[in-house]
């Protein structure tokens, strides 16, 4: 009889402690699960493209290289079969329905205890969405927003990047040295862009983001331990 393959859950926090907190909540709830820990967007990225498919990535909303919905938005767009849940601290009501329109399948507060944490594993693993007691999905969205989500939804991992490096106000120049790439390159990702949030400018692309994110994106991610 073959042996099953284990579960293998991906913890992308950049805080240590709660990392454990994570790791501690998965061994409870998943017998034999194998446990990856990264601290950042590119770690993150790492793990997932160094082979060995992932069942489950608890991912947070703040930590490097992520801004507000950004890291979500990357991930659900470069790896659209990996199921994710998004840990917070923020559990704002209209945030943790924003990340489930985005297309995660839970979230967590980083205020829940162990046991919690563990169902809230388990159900995704299962195939449901997990959300706090009491949090309304149903809520009416504004037309508006909702039709940006759906365009941010469209833009490919390379321009989710580009649109986070707008945000951070680099120049073309830079975006391409960052990314290693051709300057072409990268105008012809802000193109993409543009079209597909059917904006004019960069300045209106970022803008528009930032609305969706219900704050600037920078304010929601880069490491703060507020979200």
């Amino acid at each position: 009889m073959s042996k099953q393959p284990a579960t293998r859950i991906v913890v992308a926090d950049d805080h240590p402690l709660f990392r454990g907190a994570l790791r501690q909540a998965v061994s409870h709830a998943i017998a034999g699960a194998e446990v990856s820990e990264v601290g950042s967007l590119e770690a993150l990225t790492e793990a997932l493209a160094g082979g060995g498919d992932a069942d489950l990535v608890l991912l947070d909303l703040s930590m490097p290289g992520v801004q507000g919905f950004s890291g979500l938005l990357f991930l659900r767009a470069d790896h659209p079969e990996i199921p994710v849940m998004v840990v917070s601290a923020n559990d704002d009501p209209a945030v943790i329905r924003r990340c489930i329109e985005f297309g995660a399948l839970g979230f967590l507060p980083k205020t829940a205890d162990v046991a919690q944490m563990g169902e809230a594993i388990r159900a995704v693993l299962d195939g449901g969405v997990w959300t706090p007691p009491g949090v309304d999905l149903t809520a009416p969205v504004d037309a508006e927003v909702a039709d940006m989500v759906r365009r941010l939804s469209t833009l490919t991992p390379q321009q989710v990047r580009v649109l986070m490096m707008l945000s951070e106000g680099l120049l073309n120049k830079q975006i391409a040295y960052e990314l290693g790439v051709s300057e072409a390159t990268v105008k012809a990702h802000v193109s993409a862009i543009l079209t597909k949030l059917d904006v004019d400018s960069r300045t209106q692309a970022v803008i528009a983001a930032s609305k969706i994110a219900g704050t600037a994106w920078a304010n929601l991610g880069t490491g703060s331990s507020a979200a």
